[in-house]
C-alpha cells in the first residue's frame, strides 16, 4: 500500500519509526512532513497528507502530532477521509473493522514508540467488516453524513 504519513514537531520523532516499520512491511511511504523537530503548524502537513488520501493518491494515511485530536480534526475537514486516534491496538482494530477508517492519528506525546508501533501493526493488518450488516449500515450513515455536508475534491 502507499501510505501518506505527516505530523508536526511533536510527533516527529514518531514518525520517524512509523515511516521505518511501513517500509520494512513493503509499502510505499509518502512523507508530507514535518522534517525536523523545530516548531511547525500542522495544518501545514495534515491538509495536504489528508488531500492525497481523498484523492487516491495514498490508499491510507498515518498522522502523528502531540495527541493526535488536532490530526483528526484537520483530516476529518476533508470528504472522503475517515480519520480515527487511537491510544492502543484495541482502538486501532476497532477504528478499522467497525468503521472502516483511512486515516490513523496517534498522539507522540500521549504513547510510547512500542504501544505506536502495535497500534500501527494491527491498523495496518485489519480489514473492515463490510459484510457485516450492521458495520456496513454504520459506516454507510457515516457516509451519508459526508455527501450531505462536504464537499466532493471535484467541486471545488
Amino acid at each position: 500500500m502507499k501510505i501518506a504519513v505527516a505530523g508536526d514537531h511533536a510527533g516527529f520523532s514518531l514518525k520517524e519509526e512509523v515511516k521505518a516499520l511501513l517500509t520494512s512491511q513493503g509499502h510505499e511511504v509518502v512523507d508530507f512532513g514535518t522534517h525536523s523537530e523545530e516548531a511547525s503548524d500542522l495544518p501545514d502537513y495534515i491538509y495536504p497528507a489528508a488531500l492525497a488520501v481523498a484523492e487516491g493518491k495514498a490508499d491510507r494515511g498515518i498522522f502523528i502530532d502531540g495527541v493526535g485530536y488536532g490530526s483528526a480534526m484537520i483530516a476529518n475537514k476533508i470528504y472522503g477521509v475517515y480519520a480515527a486516534v487511537c491510544q492502543d491496538p484495541f482502538c486501532a482494530e476497532l477504528a478499522r473493522s467497525h468503521s472502516d477508517t483511512n486515516v490513523l492519528c496517534i498522539g507522540g506525546k500521549i504513547i510510547g514508540s512500542a504501544i505506536a508501533l502495535e497500534i500501527v501493526k494491527v491498523w495496518m493488518t485489519t480489514d473492515h467488516l463490510g459484510d457485516v450488516e450492521k458495520y456496513k449500515r454504520r459506516v454507510d450513515k457515516v457516509v451519508e453524513i459526508s455527501e450531505k455536508h462536504l464537499k466532493k475534491l471535484s467541486e471545488l
